[in-house]
């Protein structure tokens, strides 16, 4: 076990926002950390140190150039052999584990496919199983886990509320078996094992800290899954989740009151009108049970975009109605950024010009305001997301590593 050293009061209480600068790469100097937080240079250097020595960040005793003043100064960095957490995430056609560093750094992934089943515990043991065999390979150290679900997480309870396109049942207790499978593996990290929250939700929380969506003030994300969906909202930093975690169910908003049934029981929501089925029938292509419904409608556009019309004809359907909808929440919640997942990130590459200019005639601000629609940056964000969770109590309180 690390030895503390006795550290001033300041700098105790410098710990955790101080490893948040360097875990979300803010402060990549020792100079720069002294200006963050508004401390002495001995206190920044004590609090690097008392970071370093709890095997969390690095720092080079080669000076940078990019100091105060021009004076030399020490640079920071997380540590690429410190401990990890254990990231899961459930889809609709499986899941997959992942060990993530501090940084949002993807040490190790393993994919499963296949059907899940009615019973949350059968696709949450095979995660954390996989995880196992991760952190087994890896002789890594484990402080914490995430889980990523598509479904709203009701807070604090921690039940997937109405996941639509898994067949849990609505309420699943998805943390509290996430939990038990956890600990049947014997992975343990305290009292802070197993959070879950919605895919979308973390995987903007991660753009955010690490992505394409740094620096925005109001972030609104919107992206599918491999079927369905999501959106959220960042502001100032966090995420946010309404009164009991259920906020920003955007794929239920009408965009063709005509359209097709929803599973929420009204017609013509983003959750069909724009997912991965939804340009696949579009296109006149029947889905294929070997490959994921979105690897299928990712390939279509890659490989033929250029040269099928239907094809074509399909995205602009989809995003004419995806438009749609931004323009809604942009008129509603004012973001200053965009950012578009999964499927939308690719007709954001291939239809950008007709997303923009259906945005802007149907928004209140579009032409009138500049705000920037951005594809997500992060493969697997919402992986990076579940570490994120996972990573906060360490990020709130370094010294808990030394009880994991």
């Amino acid at each position: 076990m690390t030895q503390t050293r006795t550290r001033p009061d300041r700098g105790r209480s410098a710990l955790g926002p101080a490893l948040e600068l360097v875990h979300t790469g803010r402060a990549p100097t020792r100079a720069v950390l002294t200006a963050e937080l508004g401390v002495t240079r001995a206190t920044a250097g004590a609090v690097a140190a008392e970071l370093q020595g709890l095997g969390l960040i690095t720092v080079d005793s080669s000076p940078s150039t990019a100091g105060a003043q021009g004076r030399p100064s020490h640079r920071l960095a997380v540590d690429p052999t410190g401990p990890v957490v254990l990231a899961a995430q459930v889809h609709t056609d499986g899941f997959r584990a992942a060990l993530v560093g501090l940084g949002g750094r993807v040490v190790a992934t393993a994919p499963g496919c296949g059907p899940v089943e009615a019973d949350p515990a059968q696709v949450l043991g095979e995660v954390v199983a996989a995880g196992r065999r991760l952190l087994e390979e890896s002789g890594r150290r484990c402080v914490g886990a995430g889980l990523a679900v598509p479904s709203a997480v009701a807070e604090p309870e921690g039940t997937a509320l109405n996941p639509l396109h898994l067949p849990w049942a609505p309420g699943a207790p998805v943390r509290e078996v996430f939990r038990r499978c956890l600990a049947d593996a014997g992975i343990s990290a305290g009292a802070d094992d197993g959070v879950a929250a919605n895919d979308v939700n973390l995987g903007a929380l991660a753009e955010h800290r690490h992505g394409a969506g740094r620096g925005a003030r109001q972030l609104l994300c919107v992206a599918t899954g491999h079927r369905g969906v999501g959106g959220a909202l960042v502001v100032d930093g966090r995420l946010h989740s309404g009164s009991s975690g259920l906020a920003l169910e955007v794929g239920h908003l009408t965009v063709d009151p005509e359209g097709r049934p929803c599973h929420c029981g009204s017609r013509g929501c983003l959750d069909v009108e724009t997912d991965p089925l939804a340009l696949l029938e579009a296109a006149g292509r029947r889905p294929g049970p070997e490959v994921s419904l979105l690897r299928q409608a990712l390939s279509l556009l890659r490989t033929e975009y250029h040269a099928d019309p239907a094809v074509r004809a399909a995205a602009h359907r989809l995003v004419d109605r995806l438009a749609l909808g931004l323009a809604g929440l942009v008129n509603i919640l004012d973001p200053d950024r965009i950012i578009l997942g999964g499927l939308h990130r690719e007709l954001l590459r291939y239809d950008g010009d007709r997303l923009r200019e259906v945005l802007d005639a149907r928004s209140l601000w579009g032409r009138g305001k500049t705000f920037a629609v951005l594809p997500c940056s992060l493969d697997h964000n919402s992986l990076v997301g579940a570490a994120e969770l996972a990573w906060q109590p360490v990020l709130d309180d370094p010294l808990r590593v030394q009880e994991a």
